[in-house]
């Protein structure tokens, strides 16, 4: 669609009356003005809104990292294997108990025998259990003090050999015709001072 130039001029010669270049001016200024208040108003937004977003962005972060599994927590497959790991140590502990739970009862039972053992030994008499020759013991004492019995036939002390200190060797006949003190006497008068005499 073409505009005729004619009908153009016309149409702003018409309007130039109705056009006020101050009014125009003030209009032009204001909204220069309004829109400055508003950049303004929207750069102040936009630095908000930049701060909001650090803000939620080192939330973020701290978020993720709060959700990652630190460096000294185990992963899931660490984890089954420390478990499984336990597992076996505490078996084994187990074990290790019951076999010393079961030493143990042995030495106890060992050593109740052994009480037992001790107890019989302590109320028993070994010199009781055992004759002893009487007899036999006298003449070694005799014999040790230096006389030394000779029997008879019958297993009768017919007399008696003193051994002097200087060493001689004296027979005392026991033949009853004496008294015992008087057979003391002759026993212990040559034996006087007597060392312990050996065979």
């Amino acid at each position: 669609m073409s505009i005729n130039v004619k009908e153009a001029v016309k149409a702003i010669r018409e309007m130039v009356p109705i056009i006020d270049p101050e009014d125009d001016y003030l209009t032009i200024a204001a909204a220069e003005e309004r829109m400055a208040v508003t950049h303004e108003a929207r750069q102040k937004e936009l630095h908000e809104a930049h701060v909001k977003l650090k803000q939620l962005a080192k939330a973020l972060e701290a978020a993720r990292i709060s959700a990652t599994r630190p460096s000294t927590i185990p992963s899931a497959e660490e984890h089954v294997t420390q478990m499984n790991d336990l597992d076996a140590t505490r078996l084994s502990l187990a074990k290790a108990i019951n076999d010393a739970e079961g030493a143990l009862a042995g030495k106890e039972a060992e050593l109740t025998r052994l009480k037992e053992e001790t107890r019989a030994l302590e109320m028993s008499d070994p010199a009781a259990e055992h004759d002893l020759d009487a007899t036999a013991l006298r003449l070694a004492i005799y014999k040790g003090l230096g006389f030394e019995p000779i029997m008879d036939k019958d297993g009768r002390m017919s007399k008696i050999l003193v051994r002097a200190e200087h060493g001689d060797v004296h027979l005392v006949t026991l033949d009853g015709s004496k008294s015992d003190a008087e057979y003391i006497d002759m026993l212990w008068r040559p034996a006087k001072s007597l060392p312990v005499a050996s065979d």
